[in-house]
This record gives C-alpha cells, structure tokens and sequence, in this order.
C-alpha cells in the first residue's frame, strides 16, 4: 500500500451479502491508513474492486468494469474477492495490483457499514458441499465456523450501534458450527436472547444440511426478532441432476421443508412468510424431462423469491469438464421458467410487492 501514493479511494462490490461485509471492513481499514473513500470513480485516484466469482455473467462486467477505467493513467486498479482465486486477471491486465482479501479478519474488526440500519455478519468462511459447479469454495476453503461468543460481540456491537435489521450471512448457513460441533439452531437461541430493537434476517442455507435439524429451526423461527424468510437453494427439480450436481439432497427434502415453513408460517397479507430458492437451468445433460420436473416443482411450491441462472461453466470445477447444452436450449427454458415466475408471481399478496431478486 505505501507504493500507491494516491488517498482518494472507490470500492466497487460484487456479490454477496459476505462479500458487501468484506467491503465494510477494508474500507475502515483504508480510512486508517488515511485514505478518503468517496462515492464516485471520477473523484478516485484508486479504484477497489471486491470481486465474485458465481458466475459467467457476473465476470463479464467486472472484466467490462476493469477495461473501462484500466486505460486511464490517473487511476490505479486494485482487485481482490473470490475472482482472483479463478482467473488469472494480471494475464489480460498486466498493471492492476491484486489484494488478498480471502484471510481477511472478519470478527472484531472496525467497519464502515454501507447502511447504517443494517448490520451483516459473517458467522463462518467456506463450506463442507462439493457441488460440482461451484467456484466459491475454491476461493473460500473448508468450513471455518465463528464462535457464538465472537458472534454475540459482533452482534451486540451492531444493536449497540441502532441496527434494525441483522444478517446473518456465510457461504452456507445451514453447515454452520458443524465443525465445532454445534448448529445455527444453538447460534439464533443465543442472539434472540439479547435485548433490543432488532430484527434477524438469516441467508442461505442448504437444504441438504438443514433436514436434519428443522424441526429445531422452526421453533426458532417462531421468535419474533426473526424475519419469517428463508432461503434454501433446490436448484433442479429432478433427481438425477441434483445427484450429478452432487448437491446432497433430494427433492423430497427440500419439499419436506417448504410444507413445515408454510405449516408454520403461512402466506398472506399480514405475514412477511417468504420462501427463497434458486435454479440453475441447463445444467450439463438436463433433459427435457428433468427441466419439466423443475417446472412442475416450481408450480408446486411456488416460492415468493426465485433467483433463476442459466448454467455458469466456471473454472477449476468439475462441471467445466463436462459437454455443454446448446445456449438456445438453455435460453428457450430459462424464457419458460420466467414465464412461470412472473404468471403466479403478480397473483401474490400485496405483501410480496417488496421481492428482490438477488444479482451478483
């Protein structure tokens, strides 16, 4: 960093809720160091991007965003984030400088939140799946799960500070503390207990780690200081490729979920019940028959939320290796499944007007 000797400094995200934390930290970092952050590239002599490495679509803008300002001999282009572990940046631009930021501490760290009414906190880095598509966990390593103690300090600090909303984010919530032998179930019966106006917002969690424990979740779920939204990715609605995905779960367990989710809290205009899930379309050997089955489940369950891909091959993964679909197959389905979204979508309860689907 002493090299650079420019101060005014951009950080652009990409990504997760995680990775808009890892925002909030380095930027507090580079305030210490003097820096000033401001809000626009134009007033930057640095520009800091925080990368994501999901999806094709999601690398072609940051390489897009890259080239628009590489050009220019007043700004000096940093990059970290899970992209630099799947790609090799410096190939195509030889100046940008690249940070590590993957080690970075995450628990007890200064921070500068870009919305002061909401706290994100990480509760563990990597995860215990080996789906065959997914880039993450080469950037993010093997489960490394917080401890409650360290989670309680982040989260009193955030109530503290008059955050109404907390998230809980990680690569996978539903593995959390399996390494150090406790659940998420165990973590939120310790948050609900502080005191406080607040309100928990839990991200993603497998359904393939959390069959074992729903019942549990439920209870939890039924304090009022959590948010009545949870998001358990399915991805196909056909067996066969769940198991060539290597997902660990089948459609059965994901099903058994939603109908405890909806038995308890169920949808309508006095509730803020959501059910979030994601799709990938036109995995690598998906029939006809297995994106009909996809079809068919989501008429089924009809989740309030549905974050729909067309099928990323990305780097250093098993999927990569495998032989393609035709694009105007996967993009005649991926037209079906919005059709499908947006044609029960619109009959929903007024309350589901505030739905977001989720971009990287």
């Amino acid at each position: 960093m002493d090299s650079i000797k420019n101060k005014k400094i951009f950080i652009k995200t990409y990504g997760c809720q995680a990775n808009i934390n890892d925002s909030e930290i380095l930027a507090a970092e580079y305030v210490k160091d003097r820096y000033k952050i401001v809000n626009s590239e134009k007033d930057a002599d640095i520009i800091l991007i925080n990368s994501c490495s999901v999806k094709n679509k999601t690398q072609s803008k940051i390489i897009n965003y890259i080239g628009k300002y590489y050009n220019d001999i007043n700004k000096n282009i940093l990059i970290t984030g899970c992209l630099i572990k799947t790609i090799n940046l410096k190939k195509q631009f030889p100046r940008i400088k690249i940070i590590n930021s993957l080690n970075l501490k995450r628990i007890k760290q200064s921070l500068i939140r870009k919305d002061k009414n909401v706290a994100i906190i990480q509760i563990s880095q990597g995860c215990i799946s080996n789906c065959s598509f997914c880039a993450t966990k080469t950037a993010r390593g093997k489960l490394k799960s917080f401890s409650i103690n360290d989670i309680k300090y982040e989260f009193e600090r955030a109530v503290s500070e008059g955050c109404s909303k907390i998230y809980l984010t990680s690569q996978d919530n539903g593995c959390y503390g399996f390494d150090i032998n406790i659940d998420i179930v165990k973590l939120l019966n310790e948050l609900i207990k502080i005191d406080g106006k607040y309100k928990i917002r839990i991200g993603m969690m497998n359904p393939q780690h959390i069959t074992s424990f729903i019942d549990k979740l439920i209870e939890v779920y039924k304090s009022p200081k959590i948010i009545k939204f949870i998001h358990i990715p399915v991805q196909s609605g056909s067996d066969r490729i769940l198991k060539e995905m290597k997902r660990g779960h089948k459609v059965n367990d994901f099903v058994n979920i939603v109908k405890k989710f909806r038995k308890n809290f169920p949808r309508s205009k006095f509730s803020d019940s959501t059910i979030a899930t994601d799709i990938i379309i036109g995995y690598p050997g998906e029939t006809e028959d297995d994106f009909n089955k996809t079809l068919e489940l989501i008429k089924k369950i009809k989740p309030e939320v549905l974050n729909i891909s067309a099928f990323s091959s990305r780097p250093k993964t098993p999927a990569s290796n495998l032989k393609q679909l035709p694009s105007e197959i996967i993009k005649n389905r991926t037209r079906k499944i919005n059709e499908l979204y947006l044609s029960y979508r619109k009959d929903l309860s007024s309350c589901q007007n505030r739905l977001i689907r989720t971009k990287c």
